[in-house]
């Protein structure tokens, strides 16, 4: 067997490998485009105000939490926002900076309008 052929078949080999690792590569990237695109079309905005009442996700309840123990506390009110999506809460006093991705709107009774 002839070396150079050998070397030359090696060579269309590796060049053979790197085209289809790199169409693997953009097929993952399309891939996740569209997964994020279709992800982000049900994602809802939710915006806050100053004096809206939140509840807040308690993540640190998960370890052990019973059954139907709710994992939401609040209700808080919300003193003061940032650009950035985190708002400061106000709880009896203490006031405290949270991430606006573990709040959810508050609606008692009066604002939703139920009738007894």
């Amino acid at each position: 067997m002839d070396l150079s052929l050998a070397s030359e078949k090696r060579l269309l080999k590796i060049n053979e490998l790197e085209e289809l690792r790199d169409y693997a590569y953009e097929r993952s990237r399309l891939y996740k485009e569209k997964t994020k695109k279709w992800h982000d079309q049900y994602i809802r905005n939710k915006s806050f105000k100053v004096g809206d009442k939140v509840f807040l996700f308690n993540s640190r309840l998960r370890l052990f939490s019973g059954k139907l123990k709710s994992k939401w506390s609040g209700p808080f009110v919300i003193s003061k926002t940032t650009p950035y999506g985190s708002f400061e809460l106000d709880a009896d006093d203490n006031k405290f900076m949270v991430n606006g991705h573990r709040l959810k709107h508050y609606f008692c009774k009066e604002e939703v309008g139920v009738i007894k």
